[in-house]
């Protein structure tokens, strides 16, 4: 099905249809924005971004995470896990403490770029 088709013409304004194409060649598939959406929905609790910017600064257990943000070990443990499902932070073990990073750096340029961003 031809894209270019489905969508309604303008009626006042003239088509540039070298750049329709263009655009409509390169534009990812509904999936991938999908994906990408769901990736920004990540970002868009004030928890969970405070924890991806602790971690930032510094590998953190729950209890440091914790003490931080003046939060629950509980509420920390499940903003983790959706960071974590998300593939936003990871985790290694050091016996019976779960030290808890970004999970690459991926993360830290997108936190890095939304605070330049915001301090605009």
């Amino acid at each position: 099905m031809d894209q270019k088709h489905d969508a309604p013409a303008c009626e006042y304004l003239f088509v540039h249809e070298d750049k329709v194409d263009h655009v409509l060649s390169e534009l990812p598939q509904d999936e991938q924005l999908y994906d990408l959406a769901d990736l920004f929905r990540m970002f868009g609790d004030t928890t969970r971004i405070k924890i991806l910017y602790v971690l930032f600064e510094s590998e953190l257990c729950v209890c440091d995470i914790a003490r931080l943000l003046n939060l629950s070990q509980s509420a920390v443990s499940h903003q983790l896990r959706i960071l974590k499902d998300a593939k936003l932070v990871c985790f290694r073990r050091e016996g019976k403490t779960v030290f808890y990073t970004l999970d690459d750096d991926h993360v830290r340029s997108i936190l890095a770029l939304g605070m330049e961003h915001v301090s605009e």
